[in-house]
């Protein structure tokens, strides 16, 4: 209970700064500049996910030494998206965690109370999504860490200090031993040769290949679930810290963590990237986090800076829109990518590099179109509402039976 208690103080005294964008903020409220940046790092991910599914066999063909190229504009391409998207993502959802946390905490509720319910949903929702549409799903990877993570965002500082800290030496140690036996095998194989050379001509054959090979599929949540609890406890305290605030101490922050994040965070992955497939795991994992919390801080600021009173753009309204639905978008945009890129749909995979980007802005720009539609009529995404409903549904149900 003191925990408990001494956990809501900090909050509480923690959420009473003015946010850097209104309507909202860590008090109550949105905070503007997390529906910009969430879509921006949904868009991103698509720009890293694009290339795989382009790829002759889809996304299983990683697998099957099917991820080779020589073209130096497509390996820039794929080196500007891997990773940082995908980092910035995970950073927001732990900002979203503390953000729950405190909406439990100003209603008087238990933390984490109901949140395993939640997050069994999500699980569920990317279990279907992996074996439907995605080999490299990260939802059953966020829903397993976020668990873990509510346990720690409302522990002391000392405590979430202690794990997280522990978590990541220790994952940063693998990635460096498994990195350093690359280097010593010689030209990395990876799992080449681990799946049977797919074919796209079928979906009801890939839904059986992600089941026969999901051990190796889903090998990549053991990367995933640590990381995304170091930066899902990352993103909770840089709430803390003030980084959403109008503060001259928060502006401090963001500029400190922009300088770091892209001044140190850039040229460590060109090299990484350069380096070789020998250093994939660091090149993906390790630096682009980095990265992403240059460009949480930066993206802050930008958003912030926009004059009060002032109508935002058509493409400014279209990302903001793919930020309050991303979870649809996320999934909408792999269905999309899954129709034009297989045999069994339109059959556009294997494109020159100029093809690969026109598939991507074609996509995103249906994203930045219909969900500032669907909004127009409905508060949240189809999936979103979906997991609203059935969370919901679960408390009105109790509710009703204590009554």
């Amino acid at each position: 209970m003191s925990a408990h208690t001494s956990a809501s103080t900090s909050a509480s005294n923690s959420a009473s700064t003015a946010p850097v964008a209104a309507p909202g903020g860590p008090g109550g409220g949105r905070i503007a500049a997390l529906d910009v940046l969430r879509g921006v790092a949904i868009l991103g991910t698509l720009a890293s996910n694009i290339w795989l599914f382009t790829m002759p066999g889809g996304p299983a063909a990683l697998f099957s030494g099917g991820f080779v190229t020589d073209d130096p504009v497509r390996t820039a391409l794929q080196a500007l998206s891997n990773g940082k998207f995908l980092g910035l993502l995970t950073l927001l959802f732990g900002v979203g965690l503390e953000l729950q946390y405190r909406s439990m905490v100003r209603r008087g509720l238990r933390w984490p109370g109901r949140y395993g319910l939640r997050a069994a949903i999500l699980f569920v929702e990317g279990l279907l999504h992996y074996v439907l549409v995605f080999e490299f799903d990260v939802l059953m990877g966020y829903a397993i860490a976020s668990v873990l993570a509510a346990y720690l965002i409302g522990r002391s500082d000392r405590v979430v200090r202690a794990w997280s800290t522990a978590v990541a030496a220790v994952y940063v140690l693998v990635i460096a031993g498994v990195t350093a036996l690359l280097v010593t095998a010689g030209p990395a194989s990876g799992e080449a040769g681990a799946v049977p050379l797919p074919s796209t001509a079928s979906w009801p054959e890939q839904v059986l290949v992600r089941l026969e090979h999901a051990a190796v599929f889903r090998i990549e949540l053991l990367f995933i679930v640590p990381s995304a609890l170091v930066l899902f406890v990352v993103g909770s305290r840089l709430v803390r810290a003030g980084l959403f605030t109008s503060t001259p101490e928060g502006a401090r922050l963001r500029r400190r963590l922009a300088w770091a994040g892209l001044g140190a965070g850039v040229p460590l992955n060109a090299l990484t990237t350069w380096a070789g497939p020998d250093w994939v795991l660091v090149d993906r994992y390790l630096v682009p986090p980095l990265v992403a919390v240059g460009i949480l801080a930066l993206g802050t600021t930008l958003v912030g800076r926009v004059r009060a009173g002032r109508a935002p753009g058509l493409l400014r309204r279209g990302v903001e829109a793919v930020g309050r639905t991303a979870l649809s978008c996320y999934v909408l945009q792999n269905v999309l990518a899954s129709v034009l890129c297989y045999d069994w749909g339109l059959g556009l995979a294997g494109g020159a590099t100029w093809q690969v980007v026109a598939l991507w802005a074609g996509i995103s720009a249906v994203l930045m179109i219909a969900a500032p539609l669907w909004l127009r009529r409905w508060p949240r995404g189809p999936i979103e509402l979906l997991m609203h409903r059935v969370y919901d549904s679960r408390r009105a149900d109790r509710a009703a039976s204590v009554a």
